[in-house]
Order: structure tokens, then C-alpha cells, then sequence
């Protein structure tokens, strides 16, 4: 299955879209953190921020996996929202296009 076997063309591809959504990501991630540390007024304020924190480093965690064999999947998903568009993949095999197309409508 060719999924698994990536060009060497694909594999540029594919980092640097991997990258930039990621940096994307946590950019906004970053910015949202510093708005709720500024407003945090109390304790439990604070406590709410860290939360915030755990929770969006468990979903990017899960969801920017780098293994050539997860990449079709985490492209499908990152596609479904919005976080990349198709025409960054250009480039890929229509297979594992065909495969992300798959994924991103489920």
C-alpha cells in the first residue's frame, strides 16, 4: 500500500505542511493562553488557564502524530478542519490524496 511508501518529494510535502499546521496551531493556542492568563483575576482563575493548558496539549498530542504511517490520517483530520487545505498537498500521490479526501468527509 503506498500509504506507507512515501517519495522522497512526498516526504518535503508532507513536513511542511505537518509544520505549519502545527505552528499554526499552537500559535493560536498561545495567543488564547496569554488572553485568559491576563484575565485571570482569582485562583481558580488561574487554575482554569492550566486546565485550558492540559486540555489543548492532549489534543494536539493526539492529533499531530509524525509517523508516515499516521499521516494520511492526520491529514484527513486537520483537512476536515479547515487546518489545511487540499492544495498544500499537492504534490502527494492520488492514492493517499484519494485516502486524506476519505478521511476529511468522515
Amino acid at each position: 500500500m503506498s500509504n506507507f511508501n512515501w517519495s522522497a518529494s512526498e516526504k518535503k510535502i508532507a513536513r511542511r505542511v505537518y509544520d505549519e499546521a502545527l505552528h499554526a496551531e499552537l500559535a493560536e493556542v498561545m495567543a488564547e493562553f496569554k488572553e485568559k492568563a491576563a484575565a485571570a483575576a482569582s485562583p481558580d482563575d488561574m487554575w482554569a488557564v492550566e486546565e485550558y493548558l492540559e486540555r489543548k496539549r492532549r489534543e494536539i498530542d493526539r492529533k499531530y502524530d509524525y509517523r508516515y504511517s499516521q499521516l494520511t490520517f492526520v491529514f484527513g483530520y486537520l483537512l476536515r478542519e479547515g487546518r489545511i487545505q487540499e492544495a498544500q498537498l499537492t504534490g502527494l500521490a492520488e492514492d493517499r490524496l484519494s485516502n486524506i479526501r476519505l478521511i476529511a468527509s468522515l
